[in-house]
């Protein structure tokens, strides 16, 4: 079940391996146990997250072989973390690559914090930003205890002691040795409890180089480990049968036919809202529910279409909303602009669709719980798992399993799928492993969408060209508010709703933002990019469509906007430099430009488009990003070319809608259409050399792509498209 690796593949721990063993340590392994700094200072300022100075971190193992495991507190579902992680402690080991492994942690909140967010979780693209000190630390802490093990070893002065690609000398004496033969020594030394000496940038050798991601050769050859692949003596197979309606609870069950269908072993409540099939198969437990006669309870369900929810967040931009940001007095020059551009554009709720839906394992054993899952959230779901059961969270234990994506499905703040499987484990008649799977129309079907968004939009310009004033109007439903992590809202507003508006990299003197919490019974969840993916298509449409009114280009009036904005100016440069390289547009395309900040990383993007079918056909992508140092420039590519053709994908053709009876319309990838690769566009991806730490990259490339394919479609039709996806049609302001 669980396949040992080799050569620079990661190691999977098999599930009996429990924490207690793994933290106990031997002659045969060293683990580092250190006082590692908490990456307190701007960013997690910035961030608005407290941590402590310090806490005990364990993250590096090192076995009698050699072999060097990073321990992952952030899930690895294809971005490319255990690779970064895995370089920053290789950088200060001076470890040989072949030498690295990565294995995910443990749940655990008191080792494994992320030190943005004050729980285990990855999101956010917060992985490397907040661990680039802190595994540098701990790979630094295990080449001191490996060099001062030598030094001790062979009689000599630590800092006689070198170490290059994995191997210890002592050059006066000859002596050589792998880690493997100082681990059981360097187990007995101790750590000084000040911060180890980190290297200069100027003397790395791994961090900017494109390293082969640790997870790529187990991926190929399908030993890699997913939820999916478990296979537990005595396990039993779940599917779950949810309401049509949100809201909607359960009034009455006819399970009699499905507890006859083949291989069904049994049929359970395990809410008001949710039933049960357990089957010896999946198979047999899909067959089993679409048996099921469920009569449902619609009284306090959301009923109300998406054309009706539309016209009811349309409805509220034309009123005012909670104050944002003010300046000046925006209201009074647009309501005298006779000629201001005053625009309504409309975002749809998106599924995130990865290619794993949703599952999970887990195995309840009277006073204690395993679980196996891909958790984006551990600590969380340990937390929700312990309260199912009515155990304490130490009695839980849950491997985080790879991934096939996830664009925030699996950040669950209300830890939605770790206590729909302790239900569906409690629930069963014995305590053997139960593993509930979503299929993919439950997933489609299931919630937790980017949320529908309407921005309402008017601007000014004044006798010289120059934007005058900006009233800017939004109507979305808050993710954080009702959820756990409702702590994060400032004065009441979710950050997220808004993000991208208030600071701007283009100054405005008269500016208003204000905010419509609207309350919808449609449950919602961050979306790759999260409130970029409808803010910054709303912002760089607007100031592209007003750049155009006032006969300026787009590129350098842009770039006199922000001079005061260095890293969206180096990015802009950047884009602009690589286009004339490749030359004039071609005759029937247009090219359109966007400049985007987000999660700490900047990003400027020109694409080039033509007119297929009343669609746009983008060709070409050009992009240039400034994500700080450059950890390995391949998977920065690889990120940046993701999350650009998951926004291409989105703004062409993502949606999900509701019915007249409220219900979603929208079920597989028949109806809930996405992209092909033949609609993916050639991308050529500039990194703009930096010092300043790394920051994230796995989302920032998908907000420039949406509006920069629209204002080069504007362009090229004079259609400014305000409502998404471009599908549906389009509309000129």
């Amino acid at each position: 079940m669980f396949k040992s690796t080799n050569g620079t593949q990661p190691i999977a721990k098999a599930p009996s391996l429990s924490r207690r063993e793994f933290f106990k340590g031997s002659a045969a392994a060293l683990v580092i146990g250190a006082y590692l700094p908490m990456l307190v200072g701007k960013r997690a300022q910035a961030h608005n997250h407290n941590a402590t100075a310090l806490t005990a971190n364990a993250f590096v193992r090192v076995d009698n072989q050699g072999l060097v495991t990073i321990l992952s507190k952030h899930i690895e579902f294809g971005q490319g973390v255990f690779t970064g992680l895995a370089t920053l402690v290789a950088e200060e080991m001076d470890a040989d690559w072949s030498q690295m492994r990565a294995e995910h942690a443990p749940a655990d909140n008191s080792q494994y914090q992320n030190l943005f967010f004050g729980v285990q979780g990855t999101g956010g693209s917060t992985a490397i930003a907040n661990s680039y000190q802190q595994m540098r630390q701990a790979g630094a802490a295990a080449r001191y205890l490996l060099v001062n093990a030598a030094a001790k070893e062979w009689g000599v002065a630590p800092t006689e002691i070198q170490i290059q690609q994995g191997r210890i000398t002592h050059r006066s004496t000859g002596k050589q040795a792998g880690f493997g033969d100082f681990v059981s020594l360097a187990s007995t030394i101790k750590l000084p409890e000040q911060e180890m000496p980190l290297k200069s940038p100027d003397n790395f050798i791994l961090i900017g180089q494109s390293l082969p991601k640790l997870d790529t050769d187990v991926k190929s050859n399908g030993a890699a480990v997913y939820t999916e692949d478990l296979h537990l003596d005595e396990m039993v197979a779940a599917i779950v049968s949810h309401a049509p309606n949100f809201g909607a609870t359960i009034k009455r069950i006819d399970s009699s036919a499905a507890t006859q269908s083949h291989g069904v072993l049994s049929v359970k409540q395990i809410a008001n809202d949710r039933v049960a099939v357990y089957a010896k198969t999946t198979f047999d437990a899909i067959r089993g529910s679409r048996l099921l006669q469920i009569e449902w309870d619609n009284t306090h369900a959301e009923m109300r279409s998406s054309e009706t929810l539309k016209s009811e967040f349309k409805k509220a931009v034309s009123s005012k909303g909670v104050s944002v940001a003010e300046r000046g007095d925006a209201e009074k020059i647009i309501a005298a602009d006779e000629d201001k551009l005053d625009v309504e554009m409309v975002f749809p709720y998106l599924a995130h669709a990865p290619m794993e839906p949703l599952d999970a394992v887990v195995h309840f054993q009277g006073n204690k719980v395993e679980a196996w899952f891909g958790s984006q959230l551990p600590t969380v779901d340990q937390g929700a798992i312990a309260q199912v059961f009515g155990i304490s969270p130490n009695n839980v234990s849950i491997e985080v399993m790879l991934s096939g994506g996830s664009f925030g499905r699996r950040a669950q703040p209300d830890a939605g799928l770790a206590v729909e499987a302790a239900l569906v484990a409690k629930a069963y008649d014995k305590q053997v492993p139960v593993k509930t799977v979503w299929t993919r129309e439950d997933d489609i079907r299931g919630g937790r969408y980017r949320p529908m968004a309407v921005h309402k939009i008017a601007a000014s310009l004044d006798d010289n060209g120059d934007i005058s004033a900006w009233k800017h109007n939004v109507a979305v439903q808050s993710i954080l508010k009702g959820s756990p992590f409702e702590g994060m809202m400032q004065n009441g507003i979710d950050p997220s709703s808004i993000e991208g508006i208030p600071d701007m990299p283009y100054p405005i003197t008269h500016f208003s933002l204000q905010l419509h919490d609207m309350e919808v019974g449609v449950p919602v969840l961050w979306w790759r990019s999260v409130g970029h993916t409808h803010t910054a298509y709303a912002v760089e449409t607007m100031i592209d469509t007003l750049l155009e009114r006032a006969e300026r280009d787009p590129i350098q009036g842009r770039l006199a906007l922000m001079k005061n904005h260095p890293r969206e100016t180096g990015v802009l440069k950047a884009v602009d430099k690589m286009v004339k390289k490749a030359g004039p547009v071609a005759e029937g395309r247009a090219r359109g430009v966007a400049v985007v900040k987000s999660f700490g990383s900047y990003v400027a993007q020109i694409a080039e488009v033509s007119n297929l079918n009343n669609m746009p056909k983008v060709h070409k992508v050009w992009c240039a990003v400034d994500c700080g140092i450059a950890l390995n420039p391949n998977v920065i590519k690889a990120q940046i070319e993701g999350g650009l053709g998951y926004g291409l994908d989105a703004m062409l053709y993502g949606e999900v809608t509701l019915n007249d009876d409220g219900q979603v319309a929208q079920s597989n990838f028949h109806d809930y259409q996405v992209m092909r690769i033949q609609d993916m566009p050639d991308v050529e991806t500039m990194i703009v050399s930096s010092s300043e730490a790394p920051t994230g990259i796995g989302e920032p490339g998908t907000p420039p792509i949406a509006p920069a394919v629209s204002n080069a479609w504007r362009r090229l039709t004079g259609q400014f498209v305000t409502e998404l996806p471009f599908v549906k049609g389009t509309k000129t302001a």
